[in-house]
């Protein structure tokens, strides 16, 4: 009989999103008139931009002729929307990112985890609690971890809490650690880091000689100009950061699928021997083994969220959403609920009333509301007695749901 990789009989129960979906399907079917209300998973709701949409039609009549018909494309990337990025993403904001250190990929989730193909089991690895559960699981099934305890903290991996009472800022690790797991603005407290902070992160990479896995997938939300929107705004940042980035939540590719990982070339590792070697290297000897490219209709579409048409669609649907995330804080507050991010992130990160824990809140706000949020302990221990809501959804569920809410807390 095969052999499991045993590493995953470590994982808990059910990763978070689908244990959610799981007790919601459960409700739905013994209450078959409930009009729920999702805000739990972060999938947009609005339509792709017409810009986009145009470029992707265009693109399959190019696959339609034998003379504009392309087959396997770049593993990393086509030229065209490699550049784009590089002068929309970075250049403009004064980083010095070049076309070929950009790898676009199908999702920079899958990025998150792949990522650590190339990176040994014998590495200290330090994540923020409450965390994206992407970070933590595919440490623990590529066998980086020990098992978890009762709060669901896994033994090898250091844990860096961010709650209100320090200002969701992680401090740096008191012992030495080798990967680091940063996600600005957050996911899921919906809050930001400040350059200053960032600075830090940096100088404490270089001085360990340790690598940051940046995740900036939310980053178009971020309205304060002081916010740094790359950790390359940061000095030194490329000889110790990678970057990742999505067309997800920005330009509406949930179902479509497209994202970038920065490697910068400078970016070094070392192997059991001791010598050092290029991080760019190895992440494009990976991609190109186990990845075929998205496909040529889909970058287009990408491409086309730099257009000046695309751009201006872009904005709107970002208003749109951060004025769904204003109307949920406000709406919070207004019955007395401890409300955090939603300013320059999609999500609202709130105190769960009653000291009731967030799984029984969300419980709560499921029976008696037929609302679903994310309980924080989903994301990591630190997370109870919080909770998630998003703004992706519409405006009439949103105000809906601000309503619904109201009601039960007053």
């Amino acid at each position: 009989m095969a052999q499991i990789n045993d590493h995953y009989l470590k994982l808990k129960a059910g990763y978070l999103f689908p244990e959610i979906g799981r007790r919601v399907k459960k409700y739905c079917e013994t209450h078959p008139d409930a009009n729920v209300i999702r805000l739990g998973i972060g999938d947009v709701t609005e339509p792709l931009p017409p810009a986009i949409v145009q470029a992707m039609h265009a693109a399959v009549d190019e696959m339609a002729s034998r003379d504009t018909f392309r087959g396997y494309g770049p593993e990393q990337g086509y030229d065209f929307l490699r550049q784009a990025i590089v002068d929309n993403c970075f250049a403009n904001r004064g980083c010095q990112v070049d076309a070929d250190e950009v790898f676009v990929s199908d999702g920079s989730k899958c990025d998150t985890g792949n990522i650590l193909d190339i990176f040994g089991n014998n590495n200290v690895v330090a994540i923020t609690d409450p965390v994206y559960p992407v970070y933590v699981d595919t440490n623990v099934m590529a066998g980086r971890t020990g098992q978890a305890d009762e709060s669901g903290r896994y033994a090898g991996l250091v844990y860096l809490p961010v709650t209100a009472e320090n200002n969701f800022v992680p401090e740096l690790p008191a012992q030495k650690v080798d990967l680091i797991y940063l996600c600005y603005p957050n996911n899921p407290t919906g809050t930001v880091a400040t350059k200053e902070t960032l600075q830090k992160w940096v100088d404490y990479a270089k001085s360990h000689d340790a690598i940051i896995f940046f995740d900036a997938a939310y980053e178009s939300f971020i309205s304060n100009p002081e916010i740094p929107h790359s950790i390359y705004e940061v000095e030194g940042a490329k000889d110790v950061a990678i970057e990742f980035r999505s067309f997800s939540k920005n330009a509406g590719f949930t179902g479509t699928r497209c994202a970038f990982t920065v490697v910068p070339k400078t970016l070094q590792g070392k192997s059991a021997d001791g010598s050092h070697h290029s991080i760019h290297a190895l992440w494009n000897r990976r991609h190109c083994t186990k990845f075929n490219g998205v496909s040529y209709p889909i970058q287009r579409g990408a491409e086309a969220a730099y257009s000046p048409e695309g751009k201006s669609q872009i904005a709107e649907l970002i208003a749109f959403y951060m004025q769904n995330a204003t109307l949920l804080r406000d709406g919070l507050q207004k019955v007395g609920i401890q409300v955090y991010g939603g300013q320059d992130a999609p999500y609202v990160w709130l105190k769960t009333p009653n000291n009731l824990t967030s799984w029984a809140f969300f419980d709560h706000l499921l029976e008696s509301s037929h609302l679903v949020g994310t309980p924080g302990s989903g994301f990591g221990a630190a997370g109870e007695g919080y909770f998630r809501l998003s703004a992706f959804n519409s405006r009439a569920n949103v105000e809906e749901a601000v309503d619904r809410i109201q009601k039960l807390l007053t």
